[in-house]
């Protein structure tokens, strides 16, 4: 049960409602339970359902990084919704069984954001000019930039998650 109260569906006014329609159409949101939640403070849970939205929408990265990135930290924030949902095809129960950034089924940009995301997650005062070389090897400033944003909303969007307790299936 959340911890706080979902609004009902049917009461969320536009233009947050289309939106949430919209994201969960697109399969940028796999459950509309916390931005239910969210609904609460309607003009900030757009804005933060806008920003989902642009790095499904116009990313620099590609869909597969993006969701390994997306399912390592879900791992890491133990966001059960995170962790259920799949964003891309591309990658598969195999990639999700072995999201260890040294495994040889990831290319080296994979390996590269994945240890860039679990420390970023997990022990984020560690990194520092060698993490970011590494970055650089594979990946455009943009693309870094665009990396670490997406690392941090993945973080926080599943430590709300985890923290409301808003795990509930859709009705």
């Amino acid at each position: 049960m959340p911890r706080i109260p979902p609004l009902p569906l049917a009461t969320i006014k536009p233009p947050l409602a289309n939106a949430i329609n919209d994201a969960r159409q697109s399969g940028v949101l796999s459950s509309t339970l916390p931005v239910r939640i969210w609904a609460h403070r309607p003009e900030t849970a757009s804005n933060w359902l806008a920003t989902i939205n642009s790095f499904y929408s116009n990313s620099v990265l590609d869909d597969r990084l993006r969701e390994l990135v997306r399912l390592k930290i879900a791992s890491l924030t133990k966001c059960e919704t995170c962790q259920l949902a799949r964003k891309s095809a591309a990658v598969s129960d195999e990639d999700i069984a072995c999201l260890a950034a040294n495994n040889d089924r990831f290319t080296p940009a994979e390996q590269s954001a994945l240890t860039f995301a679990e420390l970023f997650a997990a022990d984020y005062q560690s990194i520092g000019c060698t993490e970011f070389d590494a970055l650089k090897i594979h990946f455009s400033i943009e693309a870094i930039v665009e990396l670490n944003m997406f690392c941090a909303l993945m973080l926080a969007g599943g430590r709300m998650t985890y923290v409301l307790s808003a795990y509930e299936d859709d009705p």
